[in-house]
């Protein structure tokens, strides 16, 4: 009996965890939606503007990949569509072309910076601080 209970205490759990991200991820997608932004768009940003890669080298996409919770193809798109919008940049790694790099513009950058007070109150918001 007490196998089945602390399985129903670890599902509550999880299932608690789910509604904390799902609640979470609506608040910073409703904040951020009339800047054209979500959630996912926005951590990507954050990640490019506080990312500091060695002196003379720049940000890999696969070097992203651990770090968003979105699959490579998902968040390849992700960045192509943040790249349309004028937000970020990709180049090929002139020594390996399977690498792709990605940086922000000026652009995307501001954009950064005027959207991160706009996140960290809906983060507030959602998580009760």
């Amino acid at each position: 009996m007490a196998g089945m209970a602390d399985e129903a205490r670890l599902e509550e759990r999880w299932r608690d965890i789910l509604a904390v991200h799902a609640r979470t991820q609506g608040e910073i997608d409703r904040a951020l939606h009339p800047y054209g932004l979500g959630a996912s768009d926005f951590e990507v940003l954050h990640l490019l503007a506080s990312s500091t890669p060695p002196p003379g080298e720049q940000c890999r996409v696969q070097n992203l990949v651990g770090r968003v919770h979105l699959s490579q193809s998902a968040l390849s798109r992700l960045i192509a569509r943040l790249e349309k919008n004028g937000l970020v940049e990709r180049s090929t790694c002139p020594t390996d072309r399977r690498g792709v790099y990605v940086q922000l513009t000026a652009r995307g950058r501001d954009l950064y910076a005027e959207t991160l007070p706009v996140q960290r109150a809906a983060l507030a918001r959602a998580l009760g601080d």
